[in-house]
C-alpha cells in the first residue's frame, strides 16, 4: 500500500511539474531579437541605443519589448561609465490571459516598467581573449496594468564576457550574468550565453547565440540574434568653421 501511495505522489508531482512548465512555456524554445548601438558624438562621449524583442516561442507568442538608451563617458578605451533609461513592456504569462470584463472592456495583464540605470564597464585582454566586466545598478518603477498596483524595485547586476577572435570575420562570444535583488530574496536570475559572431563591416557585426536563463525554480532556453552597429556622429556635432 505504501508503494502505491508513493507512486501516486510521484506521479502527481511529475504531472504538476509538466503542467507548470506548460503554463510558463519553460519547455518551449523561445527567441530574442536584439539591436545594440554605440553612437559616438565626441572624443569621450557616445550615446547607447538598444531595442530587444523577446518571445516565448520561436518568433511568436510575445513576451517582452525592451527599449533602452544611455549616455556613455569613455574614461579611456578600457573604461566606460554610463547613465541611462529603459522602458520595458512585459506579458508575464505564456498563455493568453487577457480578460473581458462585464462591460466588455479587455483588461490587459501586461506589466510596464520605467527603469533608470548606472553602469561601469572595464575591459582587459589576456593573450587573444578579450574580457569585459559590466557592473550595473537599476532602479525599477513597475506598474501592473491588470491590478493597477505599482512598486519600486532595486537591483544589481554583474556580467563577465569573453570574446575570442577566430579570424578577421568570425569570433566567439561568451558571458555569464547574475542579477541580485536589493530587497526580498537576493537571487534574481542568472544568464549564461554562447554565440558565434560575424564582423560584417568595421562598424557592423552580428551574433547568433544560445541563452540559458535561470530563475529560482525555472529555466528558459532562448535563441538570440543580435545586431551591433556602432556609428561615428562627431561630424554632425562639430561646429562649422
Amino acid at each position: 500500500m505504501k508503494k502505491v501511495i508513493t507512486a501516486l505522489v510521484l506521479l502527481t508531482s511529475i504531472l504538476s511539474t509538466n503542467a507548470q512548465s506548460e503554463l510558463t512555456g519553460e519547455n518551449d524554445f523561445g527567441s530574442w531579437f536584439m539591436y545594440f548601438g554605440t553612437n559616438k558624438i565626441a572624443d569621450r562621449w557616445s550615446i547607447h541605443t538598444e531595442a530587444q524583442f523577446r518571445y516565448y516561442e520561436m518568433a511568436s507568442n510575445f513576451n517582452q519589448t525592451l527599449l533602452r538608451t544611455g549616455l556613455n563617458y569613455h574614461i579611456n578605451p578600457d573604461a566606460i561609465a554610463t547613465m541611462g533609461y529603459g522602458f520595458i513592456d512585459t506579458d508575464p504569462t505564456f498563455t493568453e490571459f487577457d480578460e473581458i470584463s462585464s462591460n466588455n472592456l479587455v483588461r490587459n495583464n501586461s506589466i510596464s516598467e520605467h527603469r533608470i540605470f548606472e553602469q561601469f564597464i572595464l575591459k582587459n585582454k589576456v593573450w587573444e581573449f578579450k574580457f569585459e566586466h559590466r557592473y550595473r545598478l537599476e532602479q525599477r518603477f513597475v506598474q501592473n496594468n491588470y491590478t493597477g498596483e505599482s512598486s519600486t524595485l532595486h537591483r544589481a547586476r554583474y556580467r563577465i564576457q569573453m570574446t575570442l577572435p577566430l579570424t578577421d570575420i568570425f569570433f566567439l562570444n561568451f558571458y555569464d550574468e547574475i542579477f541580485i535583488n536589493l530587497q526580498d530574496s537576493a537571487f534574481g536570475q542568472n544568464r549564461a550565453y554562447a554565440a558565434l559572431g560575424v564582423n560584417v563591416t568595421e562598424d557592423l557585426s552580428m551574433q547568433f547565440g544560445y541563452l540559458k536563463n535561470h530563475f529560482t525554480g525555472a529555466n528558459f532556453d532562448r535563441l538570440q540574434i543580435g545586431v551591433f552597429y556602432n556609428t561615428d556622429l562627431r561630424g554632425i556635432f562639430k561646429k562649422k568653421n
